[in-house]
C-alpha cells in the first residue's frame, strides 16, 4: 500500500488537491489551497504513518472557519476508515 501511495504522492498536482476538496464541498481560498497542496507534499509520509500525532488545530488559523471545520471532519473519517489499511 505505502509504495501505491508514494507513486500518487509523486504525481499529485495542485489541481488534484482542489477537485477533491471540492469533490467534498470545501472551497479553498488560493492561499489555503496552496498551503494544503504544500503541507501534504511535505507531510504526508509521517501523516500516514502515524495519523493520531497530527494536530490539525495547529493549523486552524490558515483556513476560514467554516473550511477548518469541514477539513477537520474529512480527515477524521479518513483516518478512522483507512487507518488500518496503513
Amino acid at each position: 500500500m505505502y509504495n501505491l501511495i508514494k507513486a500518487y504522492m509523486g504525481k499529485m498536482t495542485i489541481q488534484d488537491v482542489n477537485n477533491f476538496a471540492v469533490s467534498k464541498n470545501i472551497f479553498l481560498s488560493p492561499e489555503e489551497l496552496q498551503f494544503v497542496y504544500d503541507f501534504i507534499r511535505k507531510n504526508w509520509e509521517q501523516v500516514i504513518r502515524n495519523p493520531k500525532l497530527l494536530n490539525l488545530d495547529r493549523y486552524k488559523d490558515k483556513f476560514s472557519p467554516d473550511n477548518f471545520v469541514k477539513i477537520k471532519k474529512l480527515f477524521m473519517e479518513y483516518s478512522s476508515r483507512y487507518s488500518s489499511f496503513l
